[in-house]
Parts: structure tokens; sequence; C-alpha cells
């Protein structure tokens, strides 16, 4: 199943405890439908401390991001930056071949809804 977000997407969080805050996609897992998004859904993890090969010790309370479901997310429109969805728009071009010859094929390009403009 394709996702509407990719990695690198600026998204906005629409529901949840942080809704309304922005911030880049970092991961997408496909198989489970959820993103990591930078500075949003953070949570702590306590880790146990320990002593590495050298001498330092590791542990402590660690703060991460926690992945989100796909939904609870729109992408960012980049014209007035508010979220939007997304469409496909399938466009015609010419490509060449290492002989030289050329052919027609067809690309595929997202764009978003509110404004047109390709993300």
């Amino acid at each position: 199943m394709a996702l509407n977000v990719k990695k690198g997407d600026t998204v906005q969080v629409i529901s949840g405890k942080d809704k309304g805050a922005t911030g880049r996609v970092l991961s997408v897992d496909i198989k489970k439908e959820r993103i990591i998004v930078e500075g949003v859904n953070r949570v702590k993890r306590h880790t146990k401390v320990g002593q590495t090969t050298r001498g330092g010790t590791t542990g402590g309370i660690q703060t991460k991001e926690a992945p989100l479901h796909v939904s609870n997310v729109m992408v960012v429109d980049p014209k007035d930056n508010r979220g939007t969805r997304v469409a496909k728009k399938r466009e015609t071009v010419t490509k060449t071949r290492s002989n030289g010859s050329t052919y027609e094929s067809t690309r595929a390009t997202r764009i978003a809804r509110r404004s047109g403009k390709e993300l």
C-alpha cells in the first residue's frame, strides 16, 4: 500500500497530544503505516546503567521520538504552510535511450490539493 508521506516531507500533526505541531519525517514504516516525525511525540526511555569497553558508563533517561500513525498527520503545503491532501499527477515525458533513440513515458508527481504546487 502506498502512503502519501515520504521521508523528508514536512508534516503537521492533526490529532493527539501534539496536535498542531509540525516537523520533518525521519523514517517511514510502510507495513505498520507508522512514521517518526522530528520533535513530535517525544517519550522518555529509561535505560539500564552499564559500562562500555573503555570504562565509560551508559544509561539513564533518554528522550526520543516515538512512531505516529500516518493518519494523524497531513503534508504541509509549501505555498502557505498549512496541511493539505496529496494528489498524484501523471505527465508524459520524452526519454532518451543509451543508443540515442527517444521514447514517450509517463512520470507521476505528487501535488498539493490546496494550491496545486508540486511537493
